[in-house]
């Protein structure tokens, strides 16, 4: 195979390729990915702020998206099994993609039909519903994307395809929404949108399943090859969940010690302790060389080594194949959209607080705003063909947390429409750019064969962080008002949320100047 020589594109170029069905069924299918996003978040959080909620109650309540930093927990049941029924009809990809749009559905329309006067547990539950599975969502449709590209070139136009369709569905979500409210109230406004699910209902109907080469699982013999040696025998299996039970039974047990004596180690707790993390260590150590064929009937070797290639295989392929380099990655990754996560929740409240109509929010957001959008994506799509993933990453890390000090300014020369547009122009054109760097690149650091395991580790250590930090937003922007103004707490907590993203900045400078992009594994290498 001789390595594939880099094509310079130009913009004509790319918006040739926009014509192409997989692309167009990219940018539907982002459209989908992006739609629940905000009505689960930001635009929840102008409902919640406009029925009085408290704003450390509207950062909490943020939590539900979550869901989206914990993905990676559920992935790989999505990247090994089919979904029920549907999977069987539509393929792997298809079928979850299916069930899960239309659970958004269903959990946006109990928005609507409960809203916050109802109960905000019952609000809470039915937001968590929609979050848990647009989550879903996103880890086989990033699986479809990764894996239905032909080449390098093909996955950075899915990539500017899907942000250019979720950051459509973002304006639309956070911008018109908000119109429509103003005239038909928040419960028709996310009936409605949950009838927008319909676009990516289609898009999956019409999409293709990919047809990707599965991950060989870890060779046993079978069959009539009884005499060839096992890499696992059922005796090593039954030591591996001996050892889980030895390991499981000493973490209670310190966790019992942590909340019954406050920490407090005796030197027979502590020996006890000691003693079974050694015997869990030595209980599951596996032998080196291949291990000959048991005696026993080796029912367990089968479904614990599929067990083991659909949860830990993805994590220890990414880290064989980036080594030291690795924890590097998932650190740049988890701090570069860090300044947006921490600001979300607090945005739309800061515009009520403003004094700014919810229709005066949306129409700036959907005319200006789309089109400063749609410019950063796709000059970041151009820019990222011409140049490739890493320095794309490396100049979305100062545009993004950049456009976090323009909201600084709105904030201290007030209700100024001028100024709040040009807010939302720079805002929109930097969160393009950021976003389709920072998508591009991690798909290009995924195998394929567990592309969705792998997107979704690498996804969740990106929102892990701003997830668990922005729930306490509100507080932050209440203790910064202390002895202030209302607005120049909120100047503080947008020039504090820009500098959160200087750390990133550090990383991306690294990675772009030592160490060169991953080609995909569809790459021919």
């Amino acid at each position: 195979m001789t390595a594939e020589r880099r094509k310079k594109h130009s913009s004509r170029d790319v918006l040739r390729a926009l014509r192409r069905p997989k692309v167009a069924i990219m940018l539907a299918l982002g459209f989908a990915s992006g739609l629940p996003f905000m009505l689960v978040g930001n635009t929840m959080g102008f409902w919640l702020r406009e029925g009085g909620i408290e704003l450390s109650t509207i950062g909490f309540l943020s939590w539900v998206g979550i869901a989206y930093s914990m993905k990676f927990l559920w992935a790989p049941l999505v990247d090994k099994t089919d979904a029920p029924v549907l999977g069987r009809l539509l393929g792997r990809r298809r079928g979850w993609m299916m069930l899960a749009q239309l659970a958004i559905a269903c959990g946006l329309v109990g928005m609507a039909l409960v809203q916050p006067q109802g109960g905000l547990i019952a609000f809470g539950v039915m937001a968590l519903v929609a979050a848990f599975s647009s989550a879903t969502q996103d880890i086989v449709i990033d699986a479809w994307r990764i894996e239905s590209a032909d080449d390098r070139d093909e996955l950075a136009l899915l990539s500017a395809g899907y942000q250019l369709g979720y950051r459509t569905a973002l304006l639309i979500t956070d911008a018109l929404i908000l119109v429509v409210a103003a005239k038909l109230g928040w419960s028709v406004s996310y009936e409605l949108m949950a009838l927008l699910m319909a676009v990516g209902i289609g898009a999956c109907w019409f999409a293709r399943e990919p047809q990707v080469q599965a991950r060989p699982v870890v060779e046993v013999a079978g069959g009539n090859n009884n005499d060839l040696p096992l890499g696992v025998s059922d005796a090593m299996v039954v030591r591996w969940l001996l050892a889980g039970a030895i390991g499981l039974a000493t973490l209670v047990f310190a966790i019992a010690i942590g909340l019954h004596d406050d920490l407090n180690l005796d030197l027979r707790n502590a020996a006890l302790l000691l003693l079974g993390a050694v015997l869990a260590c030595a209980v599951g150590r596996r032998p080196a060389g291949p291990v000959p064929e048991a005696t026993w009937s080796r029912p367990l070797v089968r479904p614990m080594l599929r067990m083991y290639d659909a949860v830990l295989g993805p994590f220890i392929a990414f880290f064989r194949q980036h080594g030291s380099w690795a924890l590097l990655m998932l650190a740049a990754i988890s701090l570069y959209r860090l300044p947006d996560f921490v600001m979300g929740p607090m945005a739309n409240p800061f515009y009520a607080d403003l004094g700014i109509a919810k229709e005066t929010v949306g129409w700036v957001r959907g005319v200006p705003g789309l089109v400063a959008s749609i410019s950063g994506i796709a000059v970041a799509g151009l820019f990222a063909l011409r140049f490739g993933f890493v320095p794309t990453l490396l100049l979305g890390a100062i545009l993004g947390p950049g456009s976090n000090l323009a909201f600084a300014w709105l904030a201290y020369q007030g209700n100024d429409p001028l100024v709040f547009a040009t807010t939302m122009v720079i805002d929109n054109f930097c969160t393009g750019f950021a976003g389709v760097a920072l998508v591009g690149y991690m798909s290009s650091l995924t195998n394929v064969g567990y592309s969705a395991t792998q997107y979704a580790l690498l996804s969740s250590f990106y929102a892990l962080l701003g997830k668990v930090l922005k729930g306490f937003s509100g507080v932050a922007v209440e203790h910064l008002q202390a002895g202030r103004t209302e607005l120049e707490g909120y100047a503080l907590f947008f020039i504090g949320t820009a500098v959160v993203g200087i750390p990133a900045l550090l990383l991306c400078f690294i990675l772009a100047r030592r160490r060169p992009v991953v080609a995909p594994a569809s790459t021919p290498a």
